[in-house]
């Protein structure tokens, strides 16, 4: 059954936001796939009104307005697509409208911007840049790699109402961008995204974090295993290198059990110990690895005094991961560990 909670078109960022929330909770995964259509219509129909509002306060120029409504119809676009399904007809639409406001809303006196990392080979890196959303100077950065199967401006469009008005930058790139281009390994990508950083008088170089989710957890632990510059670091831990690393023995040994206790804390929790920033690992439908897995490095990393938490999304059973929640506190985490007084 899905328990609709549709914000009123007010333009309150927070209120729709709140309304997604309480949407999200109620939503059953085993819900016949007419209802969530048809949920996904609405909620696309909400963007739609956001949109319209929007457009029409950049003609009054009320660019603040219209910023506000740009980012009221990105939750509901994201809310939206969550809600189709791959065989969805309304799904490229959806897509289309989020890719769409983003536009919007960083047309408004660039707020956001489209920009070029120099790569060693003197080849370029497409990237979205998000400015602070304070005139504060030494602000803290964060990279963020879109996942496998999505483009870093669907992570953008999921970002953009999270981030903006906080007081940190943003550098948003696509994971096929980073995992597979011949330059090299990912590493060297994300350390020119870094250097990128680095040359951004607005930016506290000391205070730089790493993100990513899916497969991207991945690339984000073996980038702060390698590169010293990152402060704090949203990825896997290491898990799924362990997980990878369990499977072999398994066919190898052709048996399903696992290597002894001691073996097991140690390698499981190996690429962690490499990192010397704060790490938080993010369980649920966003992580590529098993949650009880989670729950052991988690252990093992606290008895090695390791500086890892574990973020395990409460999402009722058979319900959809709220996103909103599990983002705010993804970000409310960075700035906690990114919250210290600026490089002088």
């Amino acid at each position: 059954m899905l328990r609709a909670a549709w914000p009123e078109l007010t333009g309150n960022l927070a209120s729709t936001r709140q309304s997604a929330v309480v949407f999200l909770d109620g939503v059953d995964q085993e819900s016949d796939i007419a209802s969530r259509r048809n949920c996904a219509a609405k909620w696309t129909s909400i963007g739609d009104a956001h949109c319209l509002f929007a457009n029409l306060s950049v003609q009054r120029g009320t660019h603040d307005e219209a910023a506000h409504a740009w980012l009221c119809a990105l939750t509901a676009f994201e809310v939206a697509r969550r809600l189709s399904d791959e065989d969805d007809p309304q799904r490229v639409d959806i897509v289309a409208k989020l890719e769409a406001s983003v536009e919007g809303f960083g047309s408004l006196d660039q707020r956001v911007e489209r920009v070029q990392v120099t790569l060693y080979d003197h080849g370029e890196l497409s990237a979205y840049y998000v400015p602070a959303g304070t005139s504060s100077s030494c602000v803290p950065a964060i990279v963020c790699i879109s996942r496998e199967e999505e483009t870093a401006g669907i992570l953008l469009g999921r970002l953009l109402p999270l981030v903006t008005g906080r007081n940190m930058a943003v550098l948003v790139v696509s994971y096929d961008d980073v995992a597979s281009h011949w330059i090299g390994p990912s590493e060297i990508m994300l350390s020119c995204c870094l250097d990128h950083l680095s040359t951004l008088p607005e930016i506290d170089a000391s205070r730089m974090a790493i993100y990513g989710e899916g497969l991207s957890a991945a690339l984000a632990t073996n980038f702060a295993a390698t590169d010293r510059r990152v402060s704090a670091a949203i990825c896997d831990g290491g898990l799924w290198s362990w997980t990878r690393t369990r499977s072999s023995i398994e066919w190898i040994t052709r048996t399903a059990e696992t290597p002894d206790a001691g073996l097991s804390t140690t390698e499981r929790s190996r690429l962690a110990r490499k990192l010397r920033c704060p790490i938080l690992v993010v369980a649920g439908e966003r992580s590529i690895f098993n949650a009880s897995e989670a729950i052991k490095l988690e252990a093992d990393c606290a008895w090695a005094s390791i500086d890892l938490e574990l973020l395990m999304p409460r999402t009722p059973e058979g319900a959809f991961e709220n996103f909103i929640a599990c983002d705010e506190a993804v970000f409310e985490w960075l700035e906690r560990k990114l919250d210290r007084a600026p490089a002088s």
